[in-house]
């Protein structure tokens, strides 16, 4: 999800993002977006029987506070539909966590943190998220999802100083290298998988070590870089002030030269996050030397996720993704 406007403490921002995740051009195959009434309570989402729920920090330490503050925590489903099903959210998160699921039979020890979207408003927890991880594990892989604190806005539209959900996405891979023995996976094969907002978030692990808060445990003095990155979706690169030809990058998007081999997805039709933001991206890192490789379909719109839909996208880009980690030797 990208560029929405926040709005507290209602949530009629989830109106307004679900809007984008059932968007659809008119020149789609898909069928229209279906509107639901929203559906939402506290509670702290919960995952199912296969997952376990980790806290990212300790119960003691003091966390930056979304803009959210002390609302608790709630979850919610409505406003449309994705693969003719709801998709479902976590928001007002403030406590985060990581749920891993672990492969049932063959471990190839690779691992990756999933991302999710949302719009740094929600959390899209099943259908970027465990949906996501039901995939990864069938591949011989350990899948960790990451709840972020969320709701963070981006005033009038720039990158907030300290951005919660990427401290929360480099104390989590420092904790999946920390443990690694434990959970059974290599420290040099974790991978992180993002998905719009959360595409974001792997973007800005790639090209950064550096930490906005301060070292806690053994956890954090591992790096927080993954060792490949798939992004989907993407938003927040383009400095599209530029003018429609341009592909500079954002004044805050720093490209680095170690960031790791990465692949993109993207819609051409995706009508949120132009098809120009993973452009842009893919090449400053082949500027920088940094393997980059793409999958472009004529449509998909945006907010897909793992649903097979009419358009070839939502079914090919597992495959796709699959062959893509065989090449680079993660699988």
């Amino acid at each position: 999800m990208s560029r929405f406007r926040f709005v507290v403490p209602s949530l009629l921002a989830i109106g307004i993002a679900s809007g984008a995740y059932g968007r659809i051009n008119k020149n789609d195959t898909a069928p229209s977006k279906v509107v639901l009434p929203k559906n939402e309570r506290a509670g702290i989402w919960q995952p199912a029987k296969d997952g376990v729920q980790v806290p990212l920090w300790p119960a003691s330490m003091p966390l930056a506070k979304p803009d959210s503050s002390d609302r608790p925590e709630a979850t919610g489903n409505g406003t449309g539909l994705v693969g003719g099903r709801k998709w479902h959210w976590a928001s007002y998160v403030t406590r985060p966590t990581m749920t891993l699921y672990r492969p049932k039979g063959r471990n190839g020890g690779a691992a990756m943190l999933v991302l999710p979207g949302g719009g740094f408003e929600v959390i899209a927890t099943d259908l970027e998220g465990t949906e996501i991880c039901d995939w990864v594990v069938q591949q011989g892989m350990t899948c960790a999802v990451l709840k972020y604190r969320v709701p963070q806005g981006w005033p009038q539209g720039q990158r907030p100083k300290v951005l919660l959900g990427l401290e929360d996405a480099q104390r989590a891979i420092g904790l999946m290298r920390q443990q690694a023995a434990s959970y059974g996976i290599d420290p040099h094969k974790i991978g992180v998988i993002g998905f719009s907002a959360g595409a974001y978030l792997a973007a800005s692990m790639s090209n950064t070590v550096a930490r906005t808060y301060p070292l806690t445990d053994a956890a954090d003095r591992q790096s927080p870089r993954p060792d490949f990155a798939i992004v989907a979706y993407t938003a927040r690169m383009l400095d599209d002030s530029k003018g429609r030809n341009s592909l500079e990058l954002k004044p805050w998007v720093t490209i680095s030269a170690k960031a790791p081999p990465t692949l993109i997805l993207h819609a051409i039709n995706d009508p949120t996050d132009p098809i120009r933001q993973p452009m842009a991206y893919a090449l400053a890192l082949s500027d920088a030397g940094v393997p980059v490789d793409m999958r472009l379909y004529a449509k998909g719109g945006h907010a897909f996720g793992m649903r097979p839909t009419a358009d070839p996208i939502s079914r090919e880009w597992p495959g796709q993704v699959k062959q893509w980690l065989h090449n680079i030797g993660v699988l």
